[in-house]
């Protein structure tokens, strides 16, 4: 029998250069209650789809083999852009598929600016995203929390955080970029109407939501946090 040939993403580069894929979460030790024997690659058209075996023993010591599918798209990042003085919150309304193919009515969701770090630390990333989404630079980044979004099955962590802007000099409505296929619409809201858009369903989003609560709750339009930015107007 002929050798099999080399899978790309483990014996030789994929399309994205990656090799090994199937090594992740072989070494893996903090939990003395978990052993991993075995990771098959599923897909790497994108991102990597893994199988994971591993056997769990339980809070009863009795121990059991699982498996569990995980979904690798490296980990992200996402910004709250606010105008304190103006009390305004500034969104990205854009196309998903697959919220689309799961009942929303024309998949068109409204987020905070986001994106994957790629190669970047969190705060370099957050800044490239919110310039490519909304064409502005934005203020002094503070860091709000992380977060897992899907632990059921996506091993991404969220870095989230909140800036400043100036919606007094933003002079256009769309952004994006084209040669990526990016066709994004800016959406400027009061940061009441922007938290009455969660209550009617008009924002759907996770992350944004989190972050619009965060801003009334503790953050910068919360009513007990001193404001560094305030200078009386």
């Amino acid at each position: 029998m002929p050798p099999s040939p080399p899978t790309p993403g483990i014996d030789v580069p994929d399309h994205r250069g990656r090799t090994a894929l199937d090594r992740t979460g072989r070494d893996l030790d903090r939990n003395p209650d978990v052993k991993v024997t075995d990771v098959e690659l599923l897909a790497t058209a994108w991102h990597v789809l893994r199988r994971t075996t591993f056997e769990y023993t339980d809070a009863a010591g009795t121990t059991s083999t699982q498996q569990r599918e995980t979904y690798d798209r490296g980990n992200g990042a996402t910004v709250l852009l606010y105008d304190p003085h103006r009390r305004t919150v500034l969104l990205t309304r854009q196309f998903r598929y697959p919220v689309y193919v799961n009942d929303h009515p024309d998949g068109m969701l409204v987020e905070t600016p986001a994106g994957l770090l790629d190669d970047d630390d969190p705060v370099t990333a957050i800044r490239r995203e919110a310039a490519e989404e909304t064409g502005l630079e934005i203020g002094e980044v503070e860091h709000v929390y992380d977060v897992y979004m899907s632990p059921g099955s996506v091993t991404e962590r969220v870095h989230f955080f909140a800036a400043p802007y100036d919606g007094s000099v933003r002079e256009h409505d769309r952004a994006g970029l084209l040669d990526e296929g990016e066709d994004i619409e800016l959406v400027e809201l009061g940061i009441e109407e922007a938290n009455a858009w969660i209550r009617d369903g008009r924002i759907q989003d996770a992350k944004t939501i989190m972050l619009l609560q965060w801003a009334v709750l503790d953050g910068p339009f919360s009513t007990g946090r001193a404001q560094p930015w305030d200078d009386g107007r």
